[in-house]
């Protein structure tokens, strides 16, 4: 929440960026979301920007990240693309917040039932949403403990698929980015990885993504 002023943001940890979400989105699947004076962090927020998070995330309609973390104005950095894909922009856009807005933890979230990825699965390669699929082909590929039906009608395939993106899009974030490698280096920010379930609204982040 906005409850932490923006001077404290210099201070924080990218531990406590974690616990904020963690207990966010405990708030959002209890239905306790705190009340939010949104004009009033207008004005706040109108000169000058400190998030205290990035979060790249997919574009579906159905998982707005200020919401599941039950965040506000201000606080969230937030880089949406189609199956949370690394691409260059994206990768442009999280060193920007890193290194110049001063957010203190890089966040890669997939969710549940994620078209994009289904498509992929799927060997869909139609139009542009080719080049977002060309992304995600190597989850599917690294996913080598599903030997028959491989497609997006198999709901344990895609689960697999979906962690194993989010794990191949943090990779490619921190093997093309000399300025987030060097800032995770020096443990002024931090990076996870995380699942959104559609069905729950409960955000599961991966442990062995974690880096603090």
């Amino acid at each position: 929440m906005y409850k932490h002023p923006l001077l404290n943001r210099e201070k924080m940890s990218p531990q406590e960026a974690l616990d904020i979400l963690i207990e966010g989105n405990h708030r959002f699947t209890n239905n306790l979301s705190v009340s939010k004076d949104l004009l009033n962090l207008v004005m706040l927020t109108k000169d000058r920007q400190h998030p205290f998070t990035s979060v790249l995330s997919c574009s579906d309609s159905r998982a707005p990240v200020e919401m599941l973390f039950d965040q506000a104005l201000g606080d969230v950095f937030s880089v949406r693309l189609a199956g949370n894909i690394a691409s260059d922009k994206v990768i442009g856009s999280l060193e920007f917040s890193s290194k110049y807005l001063g957010s203190k933890l890089i966040v890669v979230l997939g969710h549940s039932d994620c078209g994009a990825v289904k498509a992929a699965c799927d060997n869909f390669r139609e139009g542009h949403i080719g080049e977002i699929i060309n992304l995600i082909r190597p989850a599917v590929r690294m996913e080598k403990t599903t030997v028959e039906n491989r497609s997006s009608t198999n709901e344990v395939f895609l689960d697999k698929v979906c962690a194993l993106n989010v794990r191949v899009q943090i990779n490619e974030i921190i093997h093309s980015s000399d300025i987030i490698q060097d800032m995770l280096a020096a443990k002024q920010i931090g990076m996870v990885g995380g699942v959104y379930n559609l069905a729950t609204g409960e955000v599961s982040f991966l442990p062995d993504t974690l880096m603090l």
